[in-house]
């Protein structure tokens, strides 16, 4: 693999490269980066792979190959502490007396740290509402007008960057980035020779995001704290602009009410025209109108004050682009939050977008990951992405899977449209998890159905049992690996980008093939698009997404050489529908059977080894 990378930068070619868990695809690509004497982008799939791509990988690469290669860390805006928003922070007024001893936590590590980045104070999760008082955003950021201007950790970091043969940084970066240039605005990061996009498959996703159009109601409860936050500080004479960004807030609030209570993602179509729902999108333009009259006279008085104007023109037009009608080849959808909400316009189709990307920038391109292909074929990623004229390659995990793993698909389950399916889901991973002592993942494709799980899984087993939602990923992962027999119960985010090596965990159970939910306004519009196009949108899109994403989460279970596991898939379409043999001809080359007692036997001579 790494002489396919230093072949495809010789040639400034595009290479797309599967290759398995455990091929070191890392080193892989670093090798040659480092090698090759050219400006080279790493963009990975989380901050929390950036950090340990930097802070582990790069390091053990570099001393080994002992090059005088400089390497910078590079993140978003919000991952990077802004001096002018704590002074601003600890100048406001305290939700709580918890709030006021963090921002104090805050502004004890401020006088220690030398790069700003968040995740380096590790008292606060990097999870925790109070990092969005302390931490600019495009919106807020006063650029060189702000009076930290010259200790802004963000700014030199970009420095840092700029000067840097390799720079690591994560998609959504690398989008945003993008996303500016195509608007003509500039850009976040410097010009290179090459980009390696590892975590590739994730790519198509996130490109959707930034080449699309959204705006939140925090962006609009932002605007309101921070006008208020800059006229007490700066001109604090009257009140009127108070009462002003006071009632924005509470019609922003309403509108959140107005859209219900569950909390949801669907077409833009569903509540457009309700009466209440357009009765406070006209209140809330009509206040961002008078929101800007109020702001401009005192644009001259302060640079605050002309940051929060320019911000209230941009969320104004935003507002009104995305609460008005729908424009063709675009989904316009919205989303509920507990407490906010967001609208969104995303493009049906990136491939014709991210194409113009490339070439603007004539460059390398190597896109990596364990899970790019499905069987064989690379052309469900490189169609969405709309790659042409690359090369393709496949490398298998070099792990004795046949003798590590077993895979296991229990007998006489409902079909898992039945109202009782979860139900029989838990009552056949019983046995198993008695078997294993607990170890164990259990992944699900619904919140509903996780929740359903927990409940009967918290009276049923003595296990110490994990659930998403009672803690950040990252805290309930790292409790889960330091806790004997634990038992972890997730969704989505516990598919993929989690590493627990080792006998903590030996046993994931997934509750069903993971196709995307049917009731998702993105997925439901691709869909429709394809079929006018006359192409067979399960067979082309759902499935080859469904492959993707089960190989993820399978690919949870054996992370070294030494690991052995039971991978147990309950859905009985695996087995009795036809294309269940692409799903299984996708996984890793495991002995199957659907006998408890091999289950058994596999945990048992597992015990016995480890003795």
């Amino acid at each position: 693999m790494a002489e396919a990378v230093a072949d495809a930068l010789d040639r400034q070619s595009v290479l797309v490269a599967e290759a398995g868990t455990g091929t070191g695809k890392t080193f892989a690509y670093l090798v040659p980066a480092m090698l090759s004497g050219r400006k080279v982008i790493i963009s990975t799939g989380t901050r929390n792979l950036q950090d340990q791509l930097f802070h582990k990988d790069v390091p053990v690469v570099r001393n080994a190959l002992a090059v005088p290669v400089s390497v910078a860390l590079l993140k978003g805006r919000s991952n990077y502490l802004c001096q002018h928003r704590l002074a601003l922070a600890e100048a406001g007024h305290y939700a709580s007396v918890q709030q006021a001893a963090k921002i104090q936590q805050i502004r004890q590590w401020a006088g220690r740290t030398h790069s700003g980045d968040i995740a380096e104070c590790a008292d606060i999760s990097e999870t925790d509402p109070v990092w969005g008082q302390v931490t600019s955003n495009s919106d807020n950021c006063l650029g060189q007008e702000c009076p930290s201007f010259d200790e802004c950790h963000l700014t030199n970091a970009r420095r840092a960057a700029q000067a840097a043969d390799i720079v690591v940084v994560n998609h959504h970066l690398l989008f945003a980035d993008m996303a500016l240039k195509e608007e003509g605005f500039g850009e976040l990061l410097p010009a290179a020779d090459a980009f390696l996009i590892d975590e590739a498959h994730q790519l198509p996703d996130v490109a959707s995001g930034f080449f699309g159009q959204a705006i939140s109601g925090n962006q609009l409860l932002e605007l309101a704290r921070d006008t208020e936050l800059e006229f007490r500080r700066d001109i604090n004479e009257g009140d009127e602009l108070i009462r002003s960004a006071g009632q924005l807030q509470k019609q922003v609030r309403d509108l959140r009410l107005a859209f219900g209570q569950a909390q949801r993602r669907a077409a833009w179509s569903e509540v457009k025209e309700q009466s209440a729902v357009q009765a406070l999108i006209t209140a809330i333009e009509e206040q961002l109108q008078t929101l800007q009259r109020q702001l401009k006279p005192l644009l001259e008085r302060s640079k605050g004050m002309e940051s929060c104007y320019r911000r209230c023109n941009e969320l104004l037009a935003k507002f009104v682009m995305l609460s008005g009608e729908s424009p063709e080849d675009h989904i316009h959808w919205f989303e509920t939050h507990k407490r906010s909400f967001s609208l969104h316009l995303t493009p049906l189709s990136i491939a014709d977008y991210f194409q113009k990307q490339l070439e603007a920038l004539p460059a390398t391109w190597v896109f990596t990951s364990a899970t790019l292909a499905v069987g064989e074929s690379f052309s469900h990623f490189t169609e969405q992405l709309g790659l042409q004229n690359i090369e393709t390659a496949q490398w298998q995990s070099p792990f004795d899977y046949y003798h590590q793993a077993l895979l296991y698909v229990p007998k006489a389950l409902p079909q898992p449209g039945e109202p009782t399916y979860t139900e029989a889901v838990i009552d056949a991973a019983l046995p198993v998890l008695e078997a294993s002592e607990g170890r164990a993942f259990l992944l699900f494709t619904s919140h509903r159905a996780l929740q359903q799980a927990a409940e009967m899984l918290a009276q049923q087993v003595d296990y110490p049992l994990f659930v998403q939602g009672e803690a950040p990923r990252d805290v309930l992962l790292e409790r889960f690996r330091h806790t004997q027999n634990a038992v972890l119960l997730g969704t989505s985010s516990f598919w993929e980008g989690v590493d627990v090596r080792g006998d903590a965990l030996s046993c994931v159970i997934i509750d069903k093939l993971p196709f995307a939910s049917p009731g998702d306004p993105v997925l439901n519009a691709r869909i429709e698009s394809l079929r006018k196009q006359g192409i067979n949108a399960f067979m082309n899109y759902q499935l080859p997404a469904a492959v993707i994403s089960l190989k993820q989460g399978a690919g949870r279970l054996i992370r070294d050489v030494t690991d052995r596991g039971v991978l147990m898939i309950c859905d009985p379409r695996l087995l009795h529908k036809p294309y269940g043999k692409l799903f299984l001809d996708s996984l890793p080359p495991m002995a199957r059977s659907r006998e408890l007692d091999n289950v058994r036997r596999f945990f048992s001579i597992q015990a016995r080894k480890a003795v």
